[in-house]
C-alpha cells in the first residue's frame, strides 16, 4: 500500500501537524520538529507531546508513515570542532523529540566538508555522529537523505551512503530517504524505464532496499547531472510523470511514506490525489 503526504506546517505547535495533513487528504506526514532555522527551541510540553499522539491517532496516522526532518543548519560532518559540537548537540535534541513524540524515525541531510576535510573522512565524521546520537536514544531511526551534491554536501552518491551505513555500528537504526529531484540532479537517470530501474538495481546492490525508509516525490526545475537542488511541482519540472507511475506501481516502494516537498504548497492535495490516480498505470 502507498503512503502519499507532504512536508507540512507545524506552526503553532506540533501538535497542528496531523491536523494539516489531514486537511490535504495525506496518508503521511513530514515536519520539522522545530524551527529549521534556529539552533535551540523550547522542550515540547506534555500537552505538545499527548496531542500530537492523539491526533496521529484520531487522523489514521501511525509512525511508519511520518518522517519529521531535521533542521537545515546540522552539518554533522563539520570539519571545525565548535560546528560539529553544535550541530551534534542539534541532532541530539531532534532525535530526542522524536522519541518523545513516539515517532521512529528522523530525515537529514548528511553533511558537508566545507573544503576542509576530505570526502571520507567527513564520511566517517557523520558515522561517527550518527552512532553518538543513537547511544543516547531509543527507537528513532537516524534517515539519510541523498543530496543534490550541491556545493561541498556529501550523500549524492548511493556509495557515499553506503560508506557512512558500513560505519554505523547499530545497522536496525539507520536508514535512506530517497528525494526524485536530488537523485536526477546527481546524476541518477531515472526518467526512463531502463534509467529507472537501473538506478534502483544499483541503490538495491550498493545499499540495499531494506534501509528505504522514506521518499520524497518531487519534480526538478534542474538537469540531470546539474548538481543544483531545486524542487519543482510535479509534471511542471524536467521530470516526466512516468517516474511518479513508476513509484506508485512499483511495491518496493510500498509502506513507507512518500513526502511533497514540491513549492506550492496549495498543489499538494491536487498532487495527492494525482499520485493515487497514477497507480495501475504502470500495468
Amino acid at each position: 500500500m502507498k503512503f502519499v503526504g507532504a512536508h507540512i506546517s507545524a506552526s503553532g505547535g506540533v501538535e497542528n501537524a496531523p491536523v494539516n495533513a489531514h486537511a490535504i487528504g495525506a496518508k503521511a506526514f513530514a515536519f520539522f520538529t522545530k524551527n529549521q532555522r534556529q539552533w535551540v527551541a523550547a522542550p515540547f510540553t506534555q500537552q505538545n507531546i499527548d496531542l500530537f499522539k492523539s491526533r496521529c491517532e484520531e487522523y489514521g496516522f501511525s509512525p511508519d508513515q511520518i518522517l519529521p526532518h531535521d533542521s537545515y543548519l546540522i552539518n554533522l560532518g563539520h570539519p571545525e570542532e565548535e560546528g560539529l559540537k553544535k550541530s551534534r548537540s542539534a541532532f541530539f535534541d531532534e532525535m530526542k523529540r522524536c522519541e518523545q513524540l513516539g515517532l521512529n524515525r528522523l530525515n537529514f541531510h548528511p553533511g558537508s566538508h566545507l573544503n576542509q576535510l576530505s570526502i571520507d573522512d567527513c564520511l566517517d565524521r557523520i558515522a561517527e555522529s550518527i552512532n553518538l546520537a543513537l547511544e543516547k536514544t531509543n527507537g528513532v531511526t537516524a534517515v539519510i537523505e541523498n543530496t543534490a551534491g550541491q556545493g561541498t554536501n556529501l550523500g549524492h552518491t548511493f556509495e557515499q551512503i553506503a560508506h557512512i551505513i558500513d560505519k554505523v555500528e547499530d545497522k536496525n537504526r539507520v536508514g535512506v530517504c530517497l528525494d526524485t529531484a536530488h537523485t536526477l540532479a546527481a546524476g541518477y537517470e531515472i526518467r526512463t524505464r531502463e534509467g529507472f530501474e537501473e538506478t534502483f538495481r544499483q541503490f538495491d546492490e550498493i545499499i540495499g532496499f531494506n534501509y528505504l525508509k522514506g521518499m520524497h516525490l518531487n519534480d526538478s526545475k534542474k538537469e540531470l547531472s546539474s548538481r543544483v537542488d531545486r524542487h519543482d511541482s510535479l509534471g511542471k519540472g524536467l521530470m516526466t510523470m512516468d517516474v511518479f507511475v513508476s513509484i506508485m506501481n512499483d511495491s518496493r516502494f510500498d509502506n513507507i511514506p512518500l513526502i511533497l516537498e514540491t513549492p506550492d504548497e496549495t498543489l499538494w492535495a491536487e498532487e495527492i490525489r494525482l499520485l493515487y490516480s497514477l497507480v495501475s498505470q504502470g500495468e
